[in-house]
């Protein structure tokens, strides 16, 4: 278990590295990289701290934090998020001093009541809302929905630092700490990913308590996250980015996503992207295979995308099984601002092409196309067939530009 770090003169980070957690949020979430959960001691008069960490850390982490101080010198522990990657070691820590008191929303004390099943001391706070530690003060501000209804930040003052829970975070398991000493191309892809898999349906959101935060007019020197690294060097940049995410971002990008059976369905969605090529050379077009890579990494493609097609072969008057996965949590992700369409091979029943047809629209995202489909396998004809829809999808796509 990784040391823990003096973070400024103040805090110091309690959390644990997790290099080998693979899946999260159950097996839904792809997390390569690992995780970290972060925690945070809070010393002044009165002694604070902020998050625990997953319950199957608990008893390890519990024990490190006693070589670290007396828990009895805890005065208040925040929870600013009930999660139980965040909340799972209060077992073990409630064990130890079950008269501490847990500060958190009203919603995070019916939330950890119903996980837990304790009638902890538990101390409510809303926006605004401040308790006095000494020389400094920590205040809270509700963020609803972000990701759950019980989520809030909490800032300490003269250090102008913020705690921000699961905003401003991501999945990845770094032992350098600090933003500073991280992979910069990595960092940014798992902050866009974090977002564009967890964070996306809030957008709206997200956008109105962003600009509310940003209006108290509060000095940002730090941002400690609860996964991830701790944001130090310029960290209002992570703050930038999520204000870019969260209008509806897109890059000059189009996704082409495909499921085969017997290569038909690849061959179509690589004589497509050619036709896309032949428009716009200088466009990304990007080919994934649903059933070969990660759901979340096709995801935050789709999220970065000005348009994305989707193509099947049809099975069982149905389309294949990773596709129709995939089409669950583009409709759950509420990707807004895209051109959209579909294609598909069959042999006997053309059905897939409709079926997508039909999700596509449930998204409420623009479909211009009606789609392709081939049957069997490709012929010369069949390869231009595809490679025009390609063109076509490119022009309507970037009619502004041409």
């Amino acid at each position: 278990m990784k040391e823990f770090v003096q973070v400024s003169e103040s805090v110091t980070w309690t959390g644990v590295i997790d290099q080998d957690m693979k899946k999260f949020h159950g097996e839904e979430l792809s997390i390569p990289n690992g995780t970290s959960y972060n925690s945070y001691l809070v010393k002044d008069e009165k002694t604070v701290l902020i998050d625990t960490v997953i319950h199957k850390m608990g008893y390890d982490w519990v024990t490190k934090l006693k070589k670290e101080i007396d828990l009895n010198e805890i005065d208040y522990i925040i929870m600013n998020h009930s999660e139980p990657d965040h909340s799972g070691a209060l077992l073990e820590l409630m064990r130890e001093i079950p008269e501490t008191p847990i500060v958190c929303t009203e919603k995070g004390v019916e939330i950890l009541k119903k996980y837990y099943g304790k009638n902890w001391k538990f101390h409510p706070v809303k926006t605004g809302d401040k308790i006095n530690i000494g020389s400094k003060d920590l205040i809270f501000v509700e963020m609803k929905m972000l990701h759950w209804p019980d989520s809030m930040l909490t800032y300490l003052t003269e250090e102008n630092i913020l705690f921000s829970n699961d905003a401003f975070g991501q999945h990845y398991a770094n032992y350098g700490l600090f933003n500073d000493m991280a992979d910069q191309d990595q960092l940014h892809y798992e902050c866009m990913k974090y977002y564009a898999c967890i964070l996306t349906p809030f957008g709206g959101i997200l956008k109105n308590k962003l600009e509310e935060v940003l209006s108290l007019d509060l000095k940002i020197d730090m941002i400690c996250p609860s996964h991830g690294v701790i944001w130090r060097d310029n960290p209002l940049q992570i703050v930038q980015k999520y204000l870019k995410w969260c209008n509806n971002y897109i890059e000059s990008q189009v996704t082409i996503v495909y499921d085969t059976m017997w290569e038909s369905t690849r061959k179509m969605a690589e004589s497509i992207a050619e036709g896309i090529t032949d428009v716009r050379q200088d466009i990304k077009v990007k080919l994934y295979n649903s059933a070969k890579n990660s759901e979340n990494d096709i995801a935050t493609e789709i999220f970065r995308s000005e348009g994305f097609l989707l193509g099947s072969s049809t099975i069982n008057n149905g389309i294949l099984p990773s596709m129709a996965a995939l089409t669950e949590s583009i409709k759950g992700l509420k990707f807004k601002d895209k051109k959209v369409g579909a294609f598909g091979s069959y042999g006997w029943n053309g059905r897939s092409l409709d079926i997508l047809n039909r999700v596509l629209d449930e998204t409420g995202l623009e479909r211009i196309t009606d789609g392709v489909k081939i049957m069997w396998n490709l012929d010369d004809e069949d390869t231009e067939k595809c490679r025009e829809f390609g063109r076509d999808f490119a022009k309507s796509l970037f009619v502004e530009l041409l």
